[in-house]
């Protein structure tokens, strides 16, 4: 806090500086984060009571924070002071808080929970505590009397917050002898000295600083919010096309990552690198691609691969999902982001450790995402179809009035990643709820499905052959032209109309999928609304006569012998048939079966093989002794998992207070080693929990969660890799969040 006092500020004139010296102590509980509502009971704690007010609006809030005002914690009170203290009628915000048990008693001798001021904070409607020896005098009259210079640091104050930090609180002086507003306001005992250096306005000096009332009348009122009205067709058609580019990027990113998978950070996550790689593979930032990639994983068309070396590689679901119809790739991601307990926007931006967060990280994983969503979504809905919002600080405003205590410290910024993520899966176009989106809102799938088919361009089934060789597509592709498409062409440029590009490359790669240069001639003359160009012809030709005259294909063994008649015997046994042998050179057999099984058939038929290395010498190829099973992985969670308490969940929160109870028993009983790592030598951590994965040893480790709070668990360890230590009960610890580690002695 700056030493400055109010009288420096105010010789010196400076607004800010004022902003600087008056700051609040609010001490407010942080909401546990869930979604459900729990009633607060006359003795509720400070947490059930903002459990309770989560989802209250400014105005029923304001209600609240007046009963505080008016003592109703401590004596009873009526709820016509209340009103007065309020300025308006409270008769609806009244209902609401008893319904939620926040207020209690008849209508002259009303309660609240005496946890409801810790649960607020000290300083209800930004107001003081009260001073009695005030009460009782003409306060107007002792106002009249202060100069300009102490009535600018009262009009702060009874702005709230009520305290103020000042050296001036320091001295006690008479009124003759002060030389600064603070200490002359201190002489007149219009401020009370909290302490030498914080000084506080009573509470009833700043109601009457406010007129009487506790809130201004603007603050109790919902802000409007703006629109634009649109024809519900123009909204659909525009977010329509925006789910065609989403779903053509989401395809990108399948096929490259298919092709050549990134690697999973240590600590979990894309790297930049390979954000950036993307980004430029979907001719988009870096922010749209980090959109993408937690929409694959968030679907399950993308996984890590739990190898030594893991790597984000595409899942079995992908060739089901690039084989079906626009409309139900569209639904697969729309549903996968409502349920997507993660906030991709927070990629790109910085840890309370002042480091990046990567995508696909579990930095990015907070479990209240779909809540936060749906509730922007259903502001949305509230709306009439058609109509878009002009602004999203607007609709921020909007939402923070609705529930100022609920999401957190990124109540604001969800709010944004949330119309813009909305508007790029087509849910959201020009401001508004689509059709379809409304539907799924509703839960009905096949109505949303239907509503988006009905969006979406028609398919086409022509596409335009140019002389340069280019293809120009008027439109999306029919299914089966887009396949034809993608395999004689590369895409050259996307949009509405897509441009590809026939080369020699492209040609080569169709024919090695098996079409014949006649199938490709047929393809381009049956497609093309424009003459296929003599060049585009001469060009199959020429690839197709080159194309297939050397040969190669897949044999997992062999077999040569210079006596061609022992071949030919060998062919006509039915053990040729069994392990598919077949001849591809006068003295030599080859087999997809591997060389042990065939060498061990052949002789059970009588012959005598010997199996030859690289450089033809014999080798012995027998197993060297008896081999275990590889130990099952322990199962992984499921991406994109709902916000609710799942049955999984709920046993993980089991396992986490039975691995802190071990901890604690432990601890008690000393039975544990010095620490051998910590987050100062990541390697001797990594050792030594693999060391205890591998002889199936318990470990206690030390934990920061997300939050910052640090934990001691006990934990039997079935695998560390992909930056995460996951232990028998399903637990997972990211490896960058332990700080320390060591073995519990058996």
């Amino acid at each position: 806090m700056p030493a400055t006092s109010l009288a420096d500020w105010l010789r010196a004139e400076s607004d800010d500086a004022l902003a600087d010296l008056l700051r609040t102590r609010r001490d407010l509980s942080t909401p546990p984060p869930s979604d459900t509502t729990v009633l607060a009971t006359r003795a509720g704690t400070p947490g059930s009571v903002a459990r309770a007010c989560e989802d209250l609006d400014t105005f029923t809030l304001a209600v609240l924070d007046g009963f505080l005002v008016a003592g109703a914690d401590t004596a009873p009170v009526s709820s016509a002071s209340v009103a007065a203290l309020v300025g308006t009628d409270i008769s609806g915000p009244l209902a609401r808080l008893r319904a939620r048990a926040l207020v209690w008693g008849a209508d002259d001798e009303l309660r609240v929970p005496p946890a409801a001021r810790d649960a607020l904070g000290p300083f209800p409607a930004g107001l003081g505590a009260p001073s009695p020896a005030l009460a009782a005098s003409d306060l107007a009259a002792r106002l009249a009397e202060v100069g300009e210079d102490e009535r600018k640091v009262l009009t702060a104050l009874a702005a709230g917050p009520p305290i103020g930090r000042t050296r001036d609180a320091s001295f006690d002086v008479s009124l003759s002898d002060a030389a600064t507003p603070v200490q002359k306001l201190l002489a007149r005992s219009l401020l009370l000295r909290r302490d030498d250096q914080t000084v506080e306005l009573p509470r009833e000096l700043g109601l009457l600083l406010r007129g009487g009332a506790a809130f201004e009348a603007a603050t109790l009122v919902e802000p409007e919010l703006p629109v634009h009205p649109h024809q519900t067709d123009t909204v659909d058609s525009a977010a329509a096309g925006e789910a065609m580019e989403l779903l053509r990027q989401t395809e990108t990113l399948l096929r490259s990552w298919s092709v050549t998978p990134p690697p999973v950070l240590k600590s979990g996550g894309l790297g930049v690198r390979e954000l950036r790689k993307l980004a430029k593979d979907l001719e988009a930032d870096e922010a749209r691609a980090s959109f993408v990639a937690e929409l694959v994983v968030g679907a399950g068309l993308v996984a890590d691969s739990e190898a030594t070396t893991p790597e984000w590689v595409p899942t079995t679901l992908t060739d089901s999902w690039l084989a079906s119809p626009t409309v139900q790739r569209w639904m697969t991601l729309a549903q996968a982001w409502l349920e997507l307990p993660r906030l991709p926007g927070l990629a790109g931006g910085r840890d309370a450790k002042d480091k990046p967060i990567a995508p696909l990280s579990e930095d990015l994983r907070r479990p209240l995402a779909p809540v936060s969503r749906r509730r922007v979504l259903a502001a949305l809905a509230d709306l009439a179809p058609g109509s878009g919002v002009k602004s999203v600080d607007e609709l921020v405003s909007v939402l923070a009035w609705r529930a100022p205590r609920r999401g957190g410290r990124l109540r604001d910024e969800t709010v944004g990643w949330t119309m813009a993520e909305g508007s790029a899966l087509g849910l959201i176009g020009l401001g508004a709820l689509t059709t379809a989106t409304r539907l799924l809102l509703e839960d009905d799938r096949s109505g949303a499905v239907e509503a988006m088919h009905d969006a979406l361009p028609t398919p086409v089934d022509h596409v335009l052959v140019q002389a340069d060789l280019t293809v120009v597509a008027p439109g999306p592709l029919e299914p089966e032209l887009a396949t034809a498409m993608a395999t004689v062409a590369d895409i050259e440029s996307a949009g509405h109309a897509t441009v590809y590009r026939v080369t020699e490359t492209t040609v080569r790669r169709a024919l090695d999928t098996g079409r014949t240069a006649d199938e490709l001639h047929a393809l381009f003359r049956a497609k093309s609304a424009t003459p296929v160009p003599q060049a585009l012809t001469y060009l199959i030709d020429d690839v197709a006569r080159r194309h297939g005259r050397l040969r190669g294909g897949a044999a997992a063994s062999f077999l040569r012998c210079d006596d061609e008649a022992l071949l030919a015997e060998v062919l006509a046994h039915p053990v040729a048939a069994e392990y598919d042998l077949r001849m591809i050179a006068p003295t030599v057999l080859i087999s997809p079966v591997p060389l042990g099984e065939v060498l061990e058939a052949l002789r059970s038929a009588g012959f005598a093989p010997a199996a030859e290395g690289p450089d033809g010498r014999v080798v012995d190829i027998r197993p060297s002794g008896r081999r275990l099973p590889a130990r099952a992985r322990a199962a992984r969670s499921r991406p994109g998992e709902q916000a609710v308490l799942t049955d999984e969940q709920a046993t993980r929160i089991v396992a986490n207070l039975r691995a802190g109870d071990a901890a604690t028993a432990r601890r008690r009983g000393s039975a544990v080693r010095a620490p051998s790592g910590g987050g100062a030598d990541t390697t001797a951590t990594l050792e030594l929990l693999s060391r205890a994965t591998l002889e199936r040893r318990e470990v206690w480790i030390g934990f920061v969660d997300s939050r910052g709070t640090a934990s001691q668990r006990v934990v039997r360890p079935v695998r560390v890799g992909g930056g995460v230590l996951e232990g028998t009960d399903h637990e997972r610890y990211p490896l960058h969040r332990i700080t320390s580690a060591a073995l519990v002695e058996e």
